[in-house]
């Protein structure tokens, strides 16, 4: 008996060891949004998406460069006197150079458009991975509550168990029960200790699950704050039919994704247009033949130096049908991405009746395990009167007493699942998430 109750006290120090701050769920799910890596990728990808856009409204800006070169020449070549002869010959040049687009048919403009968009739908993707990791840390937040409603459970079933050993060994002493009753009683308190043990292990695996969503680099000392139960009494819930806030990233991002297909359609008709650029540059260099006279290269420099300017404009003609067959792909796309929305809407519509229609049931789940608490506790306490007199065996006994502890499982597991409901539907609404 004696290393039963170390076991239990053991088991008890190491679940309760050194929690210096309890999280509430806002905490945690701040913090997730914060730090969880899920979310950084995200954020690059949105960096990723504001470079691109850079770069379109850079388009506009003029193209410079400069060259250099030296070359060297050996053999026969044509010299000044247009003969040929075996020389060496040397010559250096040096120019610079700018172009810039004028017209491509728009081209530039709406993609800077295009990328916008882009860029819009990219931080509604963003803000709906913040949502997904705020369901996912709630979930998780809640599964905490419940393995630790199911942990006192199984820990109140330990001390009952506890006090019946000893008041059976009392008995035996003074030759009241039989010691096959006592080792059956003992044999109960065994299994209650190891249904306590496991669910102490539930607890902390489901601490665990909740602090690599936050990002933690461990779990040691890491636990929640329970909510306040008592609020569920008597909690009445706005149905979301008629409240619900349709305005989600997810549905926002499809809908740019669906503008943006507009302008990717302007793009590619773009190509058909011409496009005409402007051009211009100078440049100097110099020139030595071995065994003939040659100005110094200062000089040549200085007199060899040019400058030219040029509009060039450039008319599709045939591309090989690849400028119809580009507009034909956008606009496909563009059929496809209104399936996306369509989708979209379809699965948040699914949502929120889904939402409902647990509310509703988690209403009267919580109702119907508080009946059943109430009736399973008045009988474990008829049955443990009647045990305690002689009048039943320990069998009905434990029997009583296993069903007055399932019930107060189903009442916690009722409890929160309510609480979570209650949350989601604030949440539909455009409320925080919390309690």
């Amino acid at each position: 008996m004696n290393k039963i109750v170390t076991i239990i006290s053991l088991v008890l120090t190491v679940s309760s060891a050194s929690a210096q701050h309890e999280w509430t769920l806002q905490e945690c799910t701040n913090y997730a949004v914060e730090n969880n890596i899920q979310v950084k990728k995200s954020e690059q990808s949105l960096e990723s998406q504001e470079i691109r856009l850079n770069s379109s409204q850079n388009a506009y800006l003029p193209e410079v460069s400069a060259s250099a070169s030296q070359n060297f020449s050996f053999g026969r070549g044509l010299t000044a006197n247009n003969t040929y002869s075996n020389t060496n010959t040397r010559t250096t040049s040096f120019s610079v150079g700018a172009s810039m687009t004028l017209f491509n048919g728009f081209q530039r403009k709406n993609n800077v458009e295009l990328n916008k968009l882009n860029l819009s739908a990219s931080s509604a993707d963003l803000e709906k991975v913040k949502n997904d990791i705020r369901l996912q840390v709630a979930q998780a937040y809640v599964q905490i509550l419940y393995n630790m409603e199911i942990e006192d459970v199984a820990y109140r079933q330990t001390q009952i168990d506890f006090a019946q050993v000893s008041r059976l060994e009392t008995f035996v002493a003074n030759g009241k029960a039989s010691e096959a009753e006592l080792a059956q009683q003992k044999a109960a308190h065994a299994n209650s200790i190891l249904t306590y043990t496991q669910a102490v292990n539930s607890t902390k695996l489901s601490l665990l699950s909740l602090s690599q969503l936050l990002e933690l680099p461990s779990a040691d000392s890491f636990a929640i704050a329970r909510p306040d139960t008592s609020l569920m009494h008597n909690a009445q819930f706005i149905m979301l039919n008629d409240s619900i806030n349709y305005d989600r990233p997810e549905i926002k991002a499809e809908e740019i994704r669906l503008d943006a297909t507009a302008y990717n359609l302007k793009v590619a008709k773009g190509a058909y247009y011409p496009t005409l650029t402007l051009s211009g540059g100078m440049g100097t260099n110099y020139y030595n033949a071995s065994n003939m006279p040659s100005e110094s290269f200062s000089k040549q420099i200085d007199n060899n130096f040019n400058q030219y300017i040029s509009l060039n404009l450039n008319i599709p003609i045939f591309s090989r049908f690849n400028n119809r067959n580009n507009v034909r792909d956008v606009k496909i796309q563009q059929h496809s991405q209104q399936y996306s929305l369509d989708l979209a809407r379809k699965n948040l519509y699914k949502e929120v009746q889904q939402v409902t229609l647990n509310a509703e049931n988690a209403t009267a789940k919580v109702a119907a395990a508080r009946e059943a608490v109430a009736n399973s506790e008045t009988a474990f306490r008829l049955a443990q009167a009647r045990y305690e007199n002689g009048k039943s065996t320990i069998t009905e006994f434990n029997e009583s007493k296993n069903s007055y502890m399932k019930s107060q499982s189903d009442l916690a597991q009722a409890v929160y699942e309510c609480m979570y409901c209650a949350m989601l539907v604030k949440w539909y609404q455009g409320e925080e998430m919390g309690w």
